[in-house]
């Protein structure tokens, strides 16, 4: 298999004989790790049952994992989901390199579409399945949503979307997720939407592609799956708690493809993403510290304030070039945007003129960085 390097790889690579100023304090915003505290509640359910280690887990998931899970659903997006319509997964990275692998195993000429730019683990699983790729451009052209070519969808399996989007920012409304519901069971292939930053919003809480499932009459899920994880919305991405959810004829199969992979999670961090899963107050008070960052960054480069995620898409003058000046003279890294895409047709790459800037910091810290850029913007 011939994978792409990772984004942070090439990031490695661009900046290696790079010596950054050592009169700033070294800052990082490429990776979506949020650096904040764990909160305590969930640390204490870890610890109080540790003792639970000398039992192997279920590759189904224990019942209270299950039901926190599905309790959230049905809080967060009004949707009641059977048992199974949903299974407990470590995380999400796991189930999207291998959901496609099981699902489009026996596929004569499988193909598989995604957006772009995207989370490379999609690429890896369309490599890793010899799927044919489409990439679903997302550019200012078509406000950072993905146009829909019935053509291409025609040849598809599996459609990958990610809404909210990550690098973008990019929201999709009920309506407009009901579209390519309708155009999943239109063409019959199976559509997932990466949902990992739905509680990562800023004032309205986004939809699901479940909601929208429903919404437009779907109600059993046919071809519709969406994965979710505790990382970004409990700041908590040690715990690998994620879930798959929706089309239950698909994710009986996919259950049995499971048993075989290994991946259950152990009992102890089940129980403790079962009281993070069920608890929204953590939640809303890191939703107000990334609504401050982004009124920093509104101060400080006049960005707009997206509806969702932490990150910034910023546009900037030959970004692998700022990227290293970044680096050298402010001791600041950022993620040049064409790492995470690649080039279409027309051999053009929709994140070349783009930095992501993760905004996973403290107040101080976000303001002392976004100032180090405004600074070198201004000095370009």
């Amino acid at each position: 298999m011939n994978f792409e390097p990772y984004p942070f790889e090439k990031l490695n690579k661009l900046l290696k004989n790079i010596t950054p100023n050592p009169d700033y304090t070294p800052l990082v915003l490429t990776i979506g790790e949020p650096q904040f505290e764990t909160p305590t509640f969930i640390q204490e359910e870890f610890c109080a049952t540790s003792a639970l280690l000398k039992k192997y887990p279920k590759t189904t998931g224990e019942a209270v994992i299950r039901e926190a899970q599905r309790e959230f659903v049905y809080k967060r997006f009004s949707v009641a989901l059977t048992d199974a319509q949903i299974i407990p997964t470590f995380g999400t990275r796991e189930v999207l390199f291998n959901f496609p692998q099981f699902l489009l195993f026996d596929k004569q000429h499988a193909t598989m579409a995604y957006t772009n730019p995207f989370y490379q683990i999609y690429e890896g699983a369309a490599i890793a399945s010899h799927a044919k790729q489409i990439h679903l451009n997302l550019d200012e052209h078509n406000n950072f949503k993905p146009i829909i070519d019935t053509d291409q969808l025609k040849e598809c399996d599996l459609v990958i979307l990610n809404f909210p989007n990550n690098p973008t920012t990019a929201t999709l409304t009920k309506e407009e997720l009901g579209e390519w519901v309708e155009l999943a069971l239109q063409y019959d292939f199976v559509l997932l939407n990466d949902e990992c930053y739905s509680e990562i919003y800023t004032d309205t809480p986004p939809p699901s592609l479940l909601e929208a499932s429903l919404a437009v009459g779907n109600t059993n899920f046919k071809n519709i799956v969406v994965i979710n994880s505790i990382s970004k919305r409990s700041s908590a991405p040690g715990l690998r708690s994620g879930f798959i959810a929706g089309d239950a004829e698909i994710l009986r199969e996919y259950m049995k493809y499971r048993t075989y992979v290994g991946c259950a999670s152990p009992l102890p961090l089940q129980h403790a993403a079962a009281k993070a899963w069920r608890d929204e107050n953590h939640v809303a008070d890191a939703r107000a510290i990334y609504r401050k960052n982004f009124q920093i960054a509104q101060e400080i480069l006049q960005t707009p304030i997206p509806k969702a995620t932490f990150y910034i898409w910023l546009r900037v003058d030959n970004p692998l070039e700022f990227t290293k000046k970044l680096y050298q003279e402010y001791n600041l890294k950022v993620l040049p945007g064409e790492f995470l895409a690649r080039e279409d047709h027309n051999n053009e790459n929709p994140g070349k003129e783009y930095i992501r800037i993760a905004l996973v910091e403290n107040e101080t810290n976000t303001r002392d960085a976004l100032t180090r850029i405004k600074e070198l913007l201004d000095a370009r």
